[in-house]
């Protein structure tokens, strides 16, 4: 108890780590974006390629490296967490709906991510891949479900005082937790981060929550998640009303009960049915289990990427999206919608 008292009344951890994203070029950045591209058929080893873009790039540029090597932007960041992971001065949650070893319950949010944080600073992945990462006992690898569809990542680095929010969107998440470490010191600053990795839940109204969150570097990220009480679709029943604006949503389009585009609503949410990067790589959202969206070219601005799709199931369970204000992330997704479907269902230019 006085160890525990100590430490919550500001004792220091002493730590020589820097926990950040790392880019795709071996330098710590801000926050990066990846896209894992579907598998191609023309390549002999598909699957494993990916677009690329940071606060430097201006938009999207191909990968330097592959998913299933440790020098990509995904496997650099996330080796942080096997080389650290023995040390009382770090803290981490991976979280996901499909774990790696078994088959969560369908009834807690349907969400993917990974915390890790030292005693300065850390990073937040939210990500839309099944079975990953592995846990910290292991190392990193690429699942081998992973390699056929497409998968979506955004990372951002932040200040230490950041998580405490985190803490409490992952809570509204209500997380799948399946490997987590949450030392004293943390859990005194943090304690919503602590009930999230204990698969705790929120229990009283509101049942969605939206923050503000400020990356290390000075750039505004805000975090929108809801629990399964919040009963409705976290784009037609929120997104699109808080940001004013006409939304085109990449969701896994493969499982029940799809929604429809709707059109109900002051601020249409139209389903995206083809991506493209370009006239000659275009892929059907069909092999893309990606999970982001963008506002449509009257509101330039808002992209936003996240762990939820949209259909029945998921108005019932807990999840969100991170969105980002910033001219060059918009364009940058905004070029990718190369067909959508328009509220009856016919799919437009």
């Amino acid at each position: 108890m006085l160890v525990w008292l100590f430490l919550c009344l500001g004792f220091p951890l002493f730590t020589t780590a820097l926990i950040s994203c790392y880019g795709d070029y071996g330098k710590v950045v801000d926050w990066f974006i990846v896209y894992k591209l579907p598998k191609d058929k023309k390549q002999k080893e598909g699957g494993i390629y990916y677009m690329y873009q940071d606060g430097d790039t201006r938009g999207w540029v191909p990968g330097k490296s592959v998913m299933n090597r440790t020098d990509s932007a995904v496997g650099r960041t996330l080796s942080q967490l096997y080389d650290v992971s023995n040390t009382k001065d770090v803290a981490y949650v991976l979280y996901n709906d499909q774990p790696p070893r078994y088959t969560a319950s369908a009834i807690r949010g349907h969400t993917k991510g990974v915390v890790l944080l030292d005693s300065k600073q850390g990073f937040w992945l939210v990500h839309s891949t099944p079975h990953f990462p592995p846990p910290v006992n292991m190392k990193y690898d690429w699942p081998t479900n992973a390699f056929h569809n497409g998968q979506s990542f955004l990372c951002v680095t932040y200040s230490y005082n950041q998580f405490k929010d985190i803490g409490t969107q992952l809570l509204y998440n209500t997380i799948s937790s399946y490997d987590s470490s949450i030392p004293e010191t943390f859990s005194c600053d943090f304690p919503d981060l602590k009930a999230a990795a204990e698969d705790k839940q929120v229990t009283s109204r509101p049942w969605n929550r939206s923050v503000t969150l400020m990356s290390a570097g000075g750039k505004e990220f805000t975090s929108f998640s809801k629990t399964g009480k919040f009963r409705n679709d976290l784009y037609s029943g929120w997104l699109s009303e808080v940001l004013q604006s006409a939304l085109y949503v990449q969701f896994w389009r493969n499982s029940a009960g799809i929604l429809p585009s709707d059109c109900s609503i002051p601020h249409h949410v139209y389903n995206i049915d083809y991506i493209a990067f370009s006239q000659a790589h275009n892929f059907s959202t069909h092999i893309d289990h990606s999970k982001w969206c963008v506002t449509d070219s009257g509101t330039p601005g808002w992209a936003c990427v996240g762990d939820m799709n949209r259909n029945k199931e998921e108005e019932r369970r807990g999840g969100g999206t991170v969105c980002i204000k910033d001219p060059v992330v918009w364009k940058s997704f905004n070029r990718l919608v190369s067909v959508y479907s328009n509220c009856e269902q016919v799919p437009n230019d």
